[in-house]
């Protein structure tokens, strides 16, 4: 028994000084992260910076920007392509050139130019929200095509059954992506339910008011109309108008999609002004947009020799889906910068 008391007493004395000589252990990642990071310039070129979805984008990015010892910016073209293209053609000329440029695209072809020029200096390129024919580094942002099934499925269900089964589209343009892969997305469940007929499909060119005019029409030409879907909650609010002028919010159920900020989405489903939203989750999103610039800028590879699609995911929420953290709030996140 002694001697095996010894040998523990032994065993457990060695284990001591293995443990007390070993040396510690530095964790390389933190120092490799900071030295890919640190200094790095990042740019967000939006359609517009008033609007929701462009200043919760500029938060998140910020916030995560200048944790990891970057330098963020932004630019505002206030809805002008010229202006957003001339702010693209200064950042990537400057000798404070991005090494990732974040843009909003108006539309498919308007920038390409400009972002292969980027990418051939060396800054890498990510396109957010809007898709363009450009093979940008990353797209993070919305299946368009799946959001608009996702919309169609929703009047379908709102308009019931016993309907007129008549709906209509307020579309974007004819050249903006979201609107176009939007459409084809509605159309693909159209085909699949025949017994429901567009009966008007006017473009708004993303203008609330245009959107209250054109709906106004239509309600006037087809005022049986059940469902109405407009492409972007920055102009269904006119859409919104016109319904409630012809008093028939009732009647017709309305179906836009948005940036899931609250004013402009949760209070809407909550008041009826709109009977379904699918909402991009922002945070998460922007989420995304902070870990691709992470991978990016220490992956060593250059800039125009990665092509990834990270889609936001996303459903169509009606007022019985509603819950506390459904929606961010603008005005929140405006507070919490002070």
């Amino acid at each position: 028994m002694k001697y095996v008391k010894a040998l523990f007493a032994a065993a457990t004395l060695s284990l001591s000084v293995f443990v007390t000589a070993a040396p510690a252990q530095e964790d390389p990642g933190p120092a490799a992260y900071s030295q890919a990071l640190n200094g790095k310039r990042v740019m967000l070129v939006p359609m517009a910076m008033g609007f929701d979805l462009a200043q919760g984008w500029a938060h998140y990015l910020q916030t995560e920007v200048e944790a990891f010892g970057g330098v963020f910016e932004t630019r505002d073209p206030n809805w002008s392509v010229e202006a957003g293209a001339q702010a693209i053609t200064e950042a990537i000329s400057s000798d404070t050139r991005p090494d990732v440029l974040i843009v909003h695209s108006p539309d498919l072809n308007s920038y390409a130019r400009l972002l292969k020029k980027a990418q051939a200096a060396g800054t890498y390129v990510i396109l957010i929200d809007n898709p363009a024919n450009f093979a940008a580094d990353a797209f993070v942002g919305s299946d368009w095509d799946r959001l608009g099934q996702l919309e169609a499925e929703a009047v379908i269900k709102g308009c019931g059954p016993n309907s007129s089964k008549k709906i209509g589209l307020v579309q974007g343009d004819q050249v903006n992506a979201s609107s176009l892969y939007q459409y084809a997305g509605i159309t693909k469940v159209l085909a699949k339910n025949p017994d429901f007929q567009v009966v008007a499909k006017p473009d708004s060119n993303w203008d609330a008011t245009t959107s209250r005019n054109v709906t106004t029409t239509m309600l006037q030409q087809h005022p049986d109309i059940c469902g109405i879907i407009d492409f972007w909650d920055g102009d269904a609010s006119g859409a919104a108008a016109a319904i409630r002028d012809a008093k028939l919010q009732d009647k017709v159920f309305l179906v836009t999609t948005g940036g899931g900020e609250k004013a402009a989405d949760c209070d809407n489903l909550e008041n009826g002004t709109y009977g379904a939203v699918v909402m991009t989750e922002l945070h998460h999103q922007s989420r995304d947009i902070n870990a691709i610039i992470k991978f990016l800028l220490q992956s060593g590879q250059p800039a125009g020799t990665s092509k990834a699609y990270i889609y936001t995911l996303e459903k169509a929420t009606t007022k019985a889906d509603l819950k506390p953290d459904s929606c961010w709030d603008l005005k929140a996140l405006k507070t919490a910068a002070k």
